[in-house]
């Protein structure tokens, strides 16, 4: 072709997201049957569950992460993460956790879960998880991984973004980032929130988690958030893709079924519906999600 038609060529490659499913809603099947349902539905990766009751035990790590590895490989799909029940070094089996990721190609994990503690001040607390984290951050670069805390709403650490950010500030973004979800973001910041902690703390983002939701009441009257498919609730999808696309975001983009999906939704290993409902569902999810990646120039 043309001069400069490869060069463009490779950027483009370069800007398209990888699109991962996270395995929590595929406990319904096995290694080569995720894989392969995975593929079939049009997905480009795996987020794959290596925690308790996971596709892959922690304690079972070294032997059964590279057989689901390679299950997910042969399928042509990518495994550019996992999703590890890795709170701090102290977690049992962290570190076989991480000498398996690295010694498998696997450069990033989902950690996560500090909790604030009514015996300590939330100053205090978040000195005390500054030290914790920066041990992580030296076990992470022993083994070349990137550990991506998992951003949630309510009442843990990393729901408002800011006490994040106030842990990670010193730290590389190499070896601790943030896994962003924006359906939690926008529970917790609906109008401008999300904004703003989206923009504080994009330097350490390297991997996002997308859902969707709608304020609703319970059966007893409490407003709380209720996840529904992509595109039919309150996340603003097109401008956080733009702001994706803006920030340089590499990916991956990892998609979550958290709405009534026959037991699929909450990692069920038998589901309550037919399947072919449970991929339907996923298949819209993901068309929804692709189109608005192509509007925003990710794909």
């Amino acid at each position: 072709g043309r001069p400069g038609t490869a060069q463009r060529r490779d950027e483009q490659s370069r800007e398209r997201l990888k699109v991962c499913v996270f395995s929590k809603h595929l406990q319904w099947l096995d290694w080569e049957g995720m894989a392969q349902t995975s593929a079939e539905i049009g997905f480009d990766g795996i987020d794959l569950t290596v925690r308790n009751g996971g596709h892959v035990l922690p304690e079972r790590v070294e032997q059964d992460l590279p057989k689901a590895a390679e299950a997910i490989r042969k399928a042509g799909l990518a495994l550019p993460m996992v999703t590890a029940g890795i709170v701090d070094t102290r977690t049992p089996h962290a570190e076989s956790i991480l000498r398996t990721l690295n010694a498998l190609g696997i450069p990033r994990y989902r950690w996560g879960g500090f909790r604030y503690l009514d015996s300590k001040s939330i100053p205090e607390r978040l000195e005390e998880l500054k030290r914790e984290t920066a041990a992580l951050a030296e076990m992470n670069r022993k083994y070349k991984a990137c550990s991506m805390y998992h951003t949630h709403s309510g009442t843990e650490v990393g729901a408002s973004i800011w006490d994040l950010w106030l842990i990670l500030k010193d730290l590389d973004p190499a070896w601790t980032g943030v896994n962003y979800d924006i359906g939690h973001a926008t529970i917790e910041g609906g109008l401008g929130g999300w904004i703003h902690s989206f923009r504080l703390i994009s330097p350490w983002m390297r991997g996002v988690a997308i859902k969707d939701f709608t304020w609703a009441k319970n059966a007893k009257g409490e407003w709380r958030p209720q996840w529904c498919p992509l595109g039919e609730g309150m996340v603003n999808l097109r401008q956080f893709l733009a702001m994706l696309k803006e920030a340089g975001f590499a990916g991956p983009v990892q998609m979550h079924f958290e709405y009534p999906l026959g037991g699929a939704d909450a990692g069920a290993k038998t589901l309550t519906t037919e399947k072919s409902q449970v991929i339907a569902a996923m298949r819209r999810d993901l068309a929804t999600l692709r189109a608005r990646l192509r509007e925003a120039g990710l794909a």
